[in-house]
């Protein structure tokens, strides 16, 4: 065989065991191409699905964030409270749409040593947070709760706003009675935010803050990472924001288990402001600093201080 005829039996032989490979890969190529498009159209359900949830939680939090924040326990307007120790009830019509609930525990005037302005936190009602009255008037001072708007026998609309001119007029009734440097400004878990805030705009002895938060968006993003909180959220409550204009001196509560407010918080806080007083309770939680032996015996250092 001459070598033109031997170069075209291989070339021959070559290209035929190509269209022969080539035959036998279209099947497997074809099964292939299904698969991906199979994964692909699934992938891309799963992640529409995904996306639906993510935006209807989103537009639920949005909507619904007032549920979320406030847990208020109404109360009939004739209602009439009822503790262990004096007090006064004083129903302040605001407008003939707003009515500001507050309970006065009073302590003789001739003992007085200033007034506590108690902003509590965000469940049910001043009922609520009686029990921690004593802890002020044991060491002669008288201690107002307000409850917010919907709170009690509280009525009218409830803006953030709204909830700080409420403090303002709180404050007013205080300061009629007594001078500014005998007024505590004191919150609880929600009320830090606006208790801080009237802290900055009007004079007093101490403020003091009860598991505090930095600000609501911070505390929004604790629990709602994923979302952009900061364009969703109706109440800012930037506790931070307040304590650059606060002039009197800070006294903060929180304890390292709190599963509510993060105790990191309480720490930025004192970054943002230094000189702020941080009483850490060491495995205390939200709801029970109170009962531990140095909150007893630092709020009495506190309210002692001559």
């Amino acid at each position: 065989m001459s070598k033109d005829m031997k170069f075209m039996s291989f070339f021959l032989s070559d290209r035929t065991f190509t269209n022969y490979k080539r035959r036998n890969d279209e099947p497997y190529l074809c099964t292939v191409f299904m698969t991906t498009r199979t994964i692909l159209k699934k992938t891309w359900k799963w992640f529409q699905i995904i996306a639906l949830i993510y935006i209807m939680v989103g537009v639920a939090l949005y909507f619904l964030q007032d549920k979320f924040i406030f847990h208020p326990k109404k109360l009939p307007a004739d209602y009439t409270y009822q503790f262990d120790i004096p007090f006064r009830q004083i129903d302040l019509a605001v407008t003939n749409d707003k009515n500001l609930s507050i309970i006065q525990f009073t302590v003789p005037d001739s003992v007085r040593r200033g007034i506590v302005l108690y902003f509590h936190g965000n469940r049910e009602n001043i009922n609520r947070y009686a029990k921690y009255a004593a802890n002020f008037t044991r060491n002669n001072y008288e201690v107002w709760m307000m409850d917010y708007p919907g709170y009690g026998k509280s009525t009218g609309k409830r803006t953030e706003q709204i909830l700080y001119d409420d403090a303002a007029i709180f404050y007013k009734m205080a300061h009629s009675k007594v001078p500014a440097e005998q007024i505590i400004i004191y919150g609880k878990s929600l009320g830090t935010g606006i208790a801080a805030q009237l802290a900055s705009k009007k004079d007093c002895r101490r403020l003091i803050l009860e598991t505090p938060y930095y600000s609501m968006d911070a505390l929004a993003k604790n629990y709602f990472f994923m979302y952009p909180v900061l364009p969703m959220t109706k109440y800012a409550l930037p506790t931070y924001q307040h304590f650059e204009y606060i002039n009197a001196p800070i006294t903060i509560f929180h304890g390292t288990r709190d599963g509510v407010i993060p105790y990191k918080q309480a720490k930025w806080l004192v970054e943002k402001k230094p000189g702020t007083e941080l009483i850490t309770l060491e495995k205390g939680r939200h709801n029970n600093l109170p009962g531990f032996p140095l909150f007893r015996q630092k709020l009495d250092s506190l309210l002692n201080i001559k």
